[in-house]
């Protein structure tokens, strides 16, 4: 059993149908991948999972339990953490004051002795930001700022995981770190769902990938199978044309 499963969930958008009978699981330890080209619906499912948007049919379970009917707050406490596709900050507080403000709240309802201090120190050296936990979020480059939005997440102390696009912004060492810290999440037993743009990196820390083509499942696999698989060749990375010209030079840029 999953330890995320969406079971055939459906959205419509008055006559546009943005999810159409979507199935997917995320286990614990384990990353997961999402990906489809803009448009396909992946930010929709994130927002049905995590109750910002009502899903007109289907189930959304935690560990075999429904929770589709929970408020956004109500299924946080249980144990679901995001980030956003639009950068969600606090600006006017530093680095350290983002991560600690998660800290905080996680232990009004926790209740489990945790110092948020403690946590946000903890959480600072995980995402490899110490250097910049004095400094305004605002001030901060795009790749910079999405790591304090992980680590804001990751203070909430989540079993399950949800990033949207965060290497948005990154250099290739820093999205090879932020791989890394992926893995690492998920070795503790976290259940990551992957929505990227860089095909690279899904690619190297997914165990499994789910393609999203227009609000349906267009294939899913390991990221082998998904590399080699027919369908998605066709839809995102390009085929070979007659005259033996691939019909997109860049494979990253078939996803968004």
């Amino acid at each position: 059993m999953s330890r995320l499963e969406v079971a055939n969930v459906e959205v419509r958008f008055g006559g546009v149908a943005a999810l159409r009978g979507v199935d997917l699981g995320a286990d614990a330890g384990s990353v997961t991948g999402l990906i489809g080209p803009n448009g396909a619906g992946k930010t929709t499912l994130f927002n049905v999972v995590t109750g910002l948007c009502k899903a007109n049919s289907g189930k959304v379970l935690l560990d075999g339990e429904p929770i589709g009917q929970l408020a956004p707050h109500r299924r946080a406490r249980l144990g679901i953490a995001r980030t956003f596709q639009r950068l969600e900050i606090f600006g006017s507080l530093t680095v350290r004051e983002n991560i600690l403000v998660s800290a905080e709240i996680r232990r009004r309802w926790a209740r489990d002795g945790s110092r948020p201090r403690d946590v946000a120190e903890e959480i600072l050296a995980e995402v490899n930001l110490e250097h910049l936990a004095n400094v305004r979020a605002d001030t901060l480059p795009t790749g910079m700022a999405r790591l304090v939005e992980v680590g804001r997440a990751l203070a909430t102390r989540p079993r399950v995981l949800l990033l949207d696009e965060p290497s948005s912004g990154l250099d290739d060492r820093e999205s090879d770190e932020l791989g890394e810290l992926l893995r690492r999440v998920a070795g503790r037993g976290v259940a990551v769902l992957l929505v990227e743009h860089d095909v690279e990196l899904v690619m190297s820390v997914c165990s499994l990938v789910h393609v999203l083509d227009f609000g349906r499942i267009l294939a899913v696999g390991t990221p082998a199978e998904i590399k080699s698989n027919p369908e998605v060749r066709a839809a995102y990375l390009g085929t070979e044309e007659p005259d033996g010209k691939s019909d997109r030079s860049e494979v990253t840029g078939a996803y968004a």
